[in-house]
């Protein structure tokens, strides 16, 4: 049996939190199942929509178990849930008297969605706060992870009350920001840094997607959505960029065809490289 691992954050008494419904009054901390055992646990957030964020959660678990690492997947994105599909995966939830199991994609990554828990995968998820933030403590409690070495949750876009919910419940490791190559992203990755702080979360790095589109026609890179403002922004917060990821149509047909795991992209298994040793300062 793994040791038990709790997180209890001292920020969430601070006044930065206060008007969240558990400002001071309320610990958010969750432990493990005692049947699983979860090593790492990395967030991969987004200050704003339409970054494909869960795509570059989707791929880092891939690469994972391509270097030979078990890897899962945590879909926090609870109103908006899309990781099942990248992967092909329309099966519900298993559930025993020890707890619930989460299904497992081709190569072995174990998922959990809201998607997998509804009757019909169409079906809005219409729940107000506290049913959110029940459910994503209960993706510590009542889930039965597998010796998982790196789990990595698809966060909800912002800095709102869910992502708040999440950071104080489960004993995240490190935060991976997403971002595209357009002026505010300077904003965004500002307030990630402040949430992170906040929060007495390491932020691991930032991944820039959409930062080129390569011509087919004559190899060359075009920056369709501007000049990258990223390394700049990366500087000023001393933060490190770990993979710049391009406009590629059929990565995008890959994941709507549902073979996410079969998408190698060097740029993210560079990235995945790191995080095997981010944690051995």
């Amino acid at each position: 049996m793994a040791e038990e691992r709790k997180y209890s954050n001292p920020a969430c008494s601070k006044s930065s939190c206060e008007g969240s419904p558990s400002a001071g009054q309320e610990d958010f901390s969750a432990h493990l199942n005692e049947m699983s055992m979860v090593d790492k646990i990395i967030a991969v957030v987004s200050g704003k929509g339409d970054v494909r964020k869960s795509l570059v959660t989707s791929l880092l678990a891939a690469a994972m178990v391509r270097r030979s690492h078990r890897a899962a997947i945590l879909d926090a994105d609870i109103t908006g849930p899309s990781i099942p599909k990248s992967f092909g995966i329309k099966e519900k939830v298993l559930a025993s008297e020890t707890g619930v199991f989460p299904a497992a994609t081709a190569t072995g990554i174990e998922i959990i969605s809201a998607n997998m828990l509804l009757p019909d995968e169409i079906d809005p998820v219409i729940w107000r706060g506290p049913l959110i933030a029940n459910m994503v403590k209960q993706s510590l409690t009542d889930i039965i992870w597998s010796d998982i070495d790196y789990m990595f949750i698809d966060m909800p876009t912002g800095t709102g009350d869910i992502p708040l919910t999440i950071f104080q419940s489960l004993p995240v490791d490190g935060i991976i920001v997403v971002t595209s190559p357009q002026e505010l992203v300077s904003m965004i990755v500002a307030k990630a840094v402040k949430m992170a702080k906040m929060m007495e979360i390491p932020i691991l790095g930032l991944v820039e997607n959409y930062s080129y589109f390569r011509c087919p026609d004559n190899g060359k890179d075009y920056k369709i959505f501007g000049k990258s403002h990223l390394a700049e922004t990366a500087d000023a917060y001393g933060l490190k960029v770990l993979a710049r990821l391009p406009v590629d149509p059929a990565i995008a047909k890959t994941c709507d065809d549902w073979k996410a795991e079969r998408l190698s992209l060097k740029e993210l298994e560079d990235c995945c490289e790191f995080l095997e040793t981010a944690w051995e300062k």
